[in-house]
């Protein structure tokens, strides 16, 4: 009996070429295995065109909910996001992928695992750490890398070794961007962004939505309500957290939000430049964050701060299934326990606006921020605080000065 290897399988030209290249090099029986996170209309027709091609199996793996409760919420938790701007959902998605890739392979008994990422991006790292952290005895794959069998350089070469092999599927050579996509965000790469000095053209790019200045006229509101930071409700209704991104995307796309034009700095040292679609997700973590606002003291808030970059780090990095990742998501939790509450926002020509937040475990209070503060605050109390607290200051100046004296 053959071999077998589990074949992360999309459904494009890539992945479809692999099928008969591995049983050509390896001989091996490929079993495919399509995880769905969102994607899609992408996965019509996926059945046939991997039997077509070769595979003996495909497997269709609904992954939507387990992507959305246990990748997707513990980022929103932590408010990770990569320098600043990238909202993870690209990274989010691989280790919830390479998990179920690694419960395929054990089912049909394969000892190999194939992907199609290349050999310059982020995705081979965050496949393969994955892999190895959950199954390290498994062979990991990439065609991309292995420049002395994997000959094909262009989409051309690809769909001619395809017809070679008697695959005629309706593939084009046509250039178009290369997209990212599941139920957080869709990714774009390549034509005129490849160069930084170039505008996106956004009537040819967008997906999810609109640029904000082909949104509506009108501003839309938009209230949301979360039970220890995870978010239960979308305008009044109860709703699973698939549910409420999906309805929050078709929000923000309508109002031009979330889109994020970046030049980040990819894990293999180079800088790459993309624009991501997150119309949601962004809503979500606008709305978590002014919550959190009213919620947590202020080292708290500091300290989480710095553990939430930590977290996107992690994430981008591929290092989800490491002892790190789980310490710093045990404190990111343990700091949710009263993120409770009723969120209202504005959705306007691509700005997210505020318009009133409330909890029960709210720690501000009227009578101190006011300017009668009460009974809690005595203004003379200032005096002592600001001395010890500029003491340092003051001392290093006295010192300074001394110093110039004796200079001159």
């Amino acid at each position: 009996m053959k071999e077998k290897v589990i074949l992360a399988y999309s459904g494009g030209l890539d992945t479809t070429a692999i099928i008969p290249w591995l049983k050509e090099h390896f001989d091996y029986e490929v079993v495919c295995c399509c995880i769905d996170c969102g994607q899609g209309n992408e996965l019509d027709g996926l059945e046939e065109r991997a039997k077509l091609s070769g595979a003996s199996k495909l497997y269709i793996e609904d992954l939507v909910d387990d992507f959305c409760d246990n990748y997707i919420v513990p980022c929103v938790l932590a408010n990770a996001v990569y320098e600043n701007k990238y909202l993870l959902g690209t990274s989010m998605a691989r280790p919830a992928i390479a998990k179920r890739l690694v419960e395929i392979a054990r089912k049909e008994g394969a000892t190999a695992i194939c992907h199609g990422a290349t050999g310059k991006g982020n995705d081979q790292i965050r496949f393969e750490l994955g892999i190895k952290a959950l199954a390290p005895d498994l062979t990991i794959i990439a065609p991309w890398r292995m420049t002395d069998v994997w000959t094909m350089k262009s989409r051309e070469d690809e769909i001619e070794y395809c017809k070679q092999h008697g695959i005629d599927l309706p593939f084009s050579a046509d250039n178009s961007y290369s997209r990212d996509r599941n139920l957080w965000h869709i990714s774009h790469e390549g034509l005129e962004l490849e160069d930084p000095a170039n505008e996106p053209n956004y009537d040819h790019l967008l997906v999810l939505g609109v640029s904000p200045e082909k949104a509506p006229e009108e501003g839309e509101y938009v209230t949301m309500t979360f039970e220890k930071g995870i978010p239960t409700s979308v305008n009044g209704e109860k709703m699973k957290v698939s549910d409420i991104i999906t309805k929050l995307n078709q929000l923000g796309g309508k109002h031009g939000i979330g889109i994020v034009d970046i030049v980040e700095n990819r894990v293999v040292g180079m800088k790459s430049r993309g624009v991501y679609e997150t119309p949601g997700g962004t809503i979500l973590l606008e709305a978590h964050q002014q919550l959190e606002e009213l919620v947590l003291d202020r080292a708290t808030m500091e300290v989480k701060k710095d553990m939430g970059n930590k977290f996107a780090q992690i994430v981008y990095e591929g290092k989800w299934f490491t002892p790190l990742r789980e310490a710093v998501q045990a404190f990111v939790e343990s700091t949710q326990k009263y993120v409770t509450g009723e969120v209202k926002l504005k959705l306007y020509k691509g700005n997210i606006i505020k318009a009133g937040t409330t909890s029960p475990y709210s720690l501000y209070s009227e009578s101190l921020a006011s300017f009668t503060t009460g009974d809690l605050y005595d203004h003379h109390d200032a005096d002592g605080f600001i001395t010890l607290f500029g003491l340092p200051l003051k001392v290093r100046a006295m010192k300074m000065q001394e110093v110039e004296k004796t200079i001159k």
